[in-house]
């Protein structure tokens, strides 16, 4: 299988092509600075050139690469990497659309085009709904992650009038030591100083690095995927549910708790309220009429594989 990836250098990414690599398979991957050789890190990886700020990419070369059996993007800048300025909040918004307009418009022009464009998204799409519980045919929610999650899976809509199967990826809360929200708790964790966020009460919908590349291979795999997937563990947590089961694996106290009002004043009101005081109650229905099987299914057991995974 020859598979295009963008955001390859990403914690999903590099998991994914890591997998895909070790299974024997080859990657295609879409990069602003290729290699020196023209080559991937590994024998069987190859590079194509794109800049999607500049929007630009090699064509004759992504011909070139090709057939592709699919294509996954992953690429968007990092949502909680910087606060939300309004230029920071254009650059969130236009890394997402921009690069999918350019990568979608290359890949329908292919000869042959890829069965299967698998797409980010989040379940941001949803917005701060409380305890609601949310699935694939719930509606849009309201606020900044959500108007950008709706005009990033839109972005893709010419795959699907190409005749390209489209599968948008609703990804929860990638729990992995090695990065994400879990790997910059975990040193505070670990010092016996972490805790609940803000109430506590707010949904976190999550799931793990091994289980979002298993979701990915299987929305590549199966053809009866397409239109939203949620990439969510079958039980969500609250906050604070998730603070005791990262307490309990790393023998630590959860006593502390970080304030909403510290928070909204370190990151101001609208990113904190979205991205750490607000959540998701979000359930994978698509996946399990489907049949997928999570290897993660419960938070304690699911963070007690992380961990021991990153020693």
């Amino acid at each position: 299988m020859n598979t295009l990836v963008t955001g390859s250098s990403g914690l999903i990414g590099t998991a994914l092509t890591g997998r895909l690599e070790a299974g024997g398979h080859r990657v295609t991957r879409l990069v602003r600075h290729p290699s020196a050789t023209g080559g991937g890190r590994r024998q069987g990886t190859a590079d194509v050139s794109w800049d999607p700020d500049r929007g630009t990419l090699d064509r004759a070369a992504l011909e070139r690469a090709g057939p592709f059996d699919a294509v996954v993007h992953l690429a968007g800048a990092g949502i909680g990497d910087k606060r939300w300025s309004p230029a920071r909040k254009q650059v969130i918004l236009r890394s997402r659309t921009a690069s999918t307009s350019l990568l979608v418009d290359a890949v329908v022009e292919l000869t042959p085009p890829p069965p299967v464009l698998v797409s980010a998204s989040a379940v941001g799409y949803y917005g701060d709904r409380g305890d609601e519980v949310l699935t694939e045919r719930s509606a849009p929610g309201s606020g900044f992650l959500a108007e950008v999650c709706s005009v990033w899976e839109a972005a893709a809509a010419p795959a699907v009038d190409a005749g390209i199967r489209t599968v948008l990826l609703r990804t929860g809360i990638v729990l992995s030591a090695d990065g994400g929200v879990l790997g910059r708790q975990l040193p505070l964790f670990r010092l016996g100083l972490g805790g609940r966020i803000g109430s506590g009460h707010q949904y976190r919908s999550w799931i793990t690095l091994e289980d979002e590349i298993s979701v990915i291979l299987a929305c590549i795999e199966d053809a009866g995927l397409s239109g939203p997937v949620n990439a969510t563990a079958p039980h969500p947590v609250t906050d604070a549910e998730l603070a005791r089961a990262l307490g309990a694996a790393l023998h630590r106290p959860v006593v502390l708790a970080v304030p909403g009002a510290a928070l909204r004043l370190a990151l101001g009101s609208e990113m904190a309220t979205e991205l750490v005081l607000g959540g998701q109650r979000v359930l994978p229905d698509v996946l399990q009429t489907r049949g997928f099987a999570f290897a993660h299914a419960e938070m304690d057991q699911a963070v007690r594989s992380v961990l021991a995974a990153g020693r």
